[in-house]
């Protein structure tokens, strides 16, 4: 009976091994920030961390875990941002993630982008949402915007602050920023 207890031990937690969630924080900069994680009612807390400048940081998330996480300058304020939204085994057992510019669009130096982990080397992301340099079309500005990105994928990448290779540009009150929708009829 022992033995049968140590395999379905096991079994159980190989299946949670492969189940696990996890975000990887790329900092693209010399700047020292703060994540701060907010589930969604009813789903449990994530410590905030700190990430070092030019450094990154891998961390679990809970299975089916709904929330956000911003990112702020260390010792700066616990404002939001740009936030980085996460529905993991969601409908059909699907990832659900965006970057959202709902709460402040003026935020140009937290979130940028999130994609799945296996696009990191990639120089063209298929799966990717959020900015480069803000504003864009890929990030969510209105409730309305469908701009949530969906993957099997369950490792995601959230890269922060601004990359050294890119220009930045300040965003503008009331600026149009162009909308690509997607269009059709769900089967």
């Amino acid at each position: 009976m022992r033995f049968f207890t140590q395999i379905a031990a096991f079994a159980a937690a190989a299946a949670t091994l492969a189940n696990a969630n996890s975000v990887t924080f790329i900092n693209q900069d010399d700047t020292t920030r703060q994540v701060i994680f907010t589930p969604s009612s009813g789903y449990p807390a994530i410590d905030t961390i700190t990430i070092q400048g030019n450094q990154q940081s891998k961390i679990d998330i809970p299975i089916s875990w709904v929330g956000n996480a911003y990112a702020v300058r260390e010792g700066a304020a616990q404002v939001p941002g740009m936030l980085a939204e996460f529905t993991f085994q969601g409908w059909n057992d699907f990832t659900y993630f965006d970057v959202s510019a709902i709460v402040n669009p003026t935020d140009t130096d937290g979130i940028k982008q999130i994609f799945p982990a296996s696009q990191l080397e990639s120089t063209v992301k298929s799966l990717v949402s959020g900015c480069i340099v803000f504003p864009c079309a890929t990030a969510y500005y209105a409730p309305a915007d469908i701009q949530t990105v969906t993957t099997k994928e369950t490792d995601l990448v959230v890269t922060l602050g601004n990359s050294a290779n890119v220009a930045s540009r300040e965003v503008q009150e009331g600026a149009l920023v162009p909308r690509h929708y997607v269009l059709g009829k769900l089967s």
